[in-house]
């Protein structure tokens, strides 16, 4: 579910907060401007969603929705089927790549290869509990910054601030972007900036 978006009109944001907040003051300026280029932004993922504007806000609403979950392909469990897997326990078969080794050393652990990739699993997200978090973060701003940005003055020297981690520099080279913009992303640096320290 999409916690939160962020409304671009050409290069002034016109809302930010919920979904239902953000569409209805979309709608309103469409009401007054139905030609009006409206850019809506997923605030966790920095990708862009494209709202059925017809119908009412509920309605609007219930179109991106379904966005949230597409946004990096499939993420839905498949249709139950017979075969390997036990749906009932929330356990589903899907495939895996690995090199031949990968293959061997799970075959001499004890419990078979479904349950030690499972403790593998298990052990990564205690010992790195931000780190997707982190990266989603990231990737947020960089596909804000590529999407609002991307023919702004100094767009690449302000990317490869931001990769190097040079808040400095990233300030210094956001200045001649449009305010909102500018304002935007450098939220989405904070907001990466801390899911790395977390």
């Amino acid at each position: 579910m999409i916690a939160s978006l962020t409304a671009f009109q050409d290069s002034r944001r016109i809302a930010h907060g919920s979904a239902t907040e953000v569409i209805s003051a979309c709608k309103a300026v469409l009401s007054k401007e139905p030609q009006a280029s409206i850019v809506l932004f997923d605030d966790a993922t920095g990708r862009q969603v494209d709202p059925d504007w017809r119908g009412s806000v509920a309605q609007t609403v219930s179109s991106v929705m379904p966005q949230a979950a597409s946004n990096d392909g499939p993420v839905d469990a498949p249709p139950l089927r017979r075969g390997p897997g036990r749906p009932r326990l929330g356990v589903v078969a899907r495939e895996v790549t690995l090199l031949p080794r990968h293959w061997e050393w799970l075959a001499t652990q004890s419990g078979g290869a479904s349950v030690t990739l499972r403790k593998l699993v298990e052990n990564a997200m205690r010992t790195n509990p931000g780190e997707g978090d982190a990266r989603q973060a990231e990737d947020a701003a960089y596909r804000f910054m590529q999407a609002m940005a991307g023919d702004l003055p100094n767009y690449e020297e302000a990317l490869r601030a931001f990769y190097r981690k040079d808040d400095t520099g990233f300030a210094r080279n956001i200045q001649g972007w449009p305010r909102d913009i500018r304002e935007h992303a450098q939220t989405l640096v904070e907001r990466a900036r801390q899911a790395k320290t977390n």
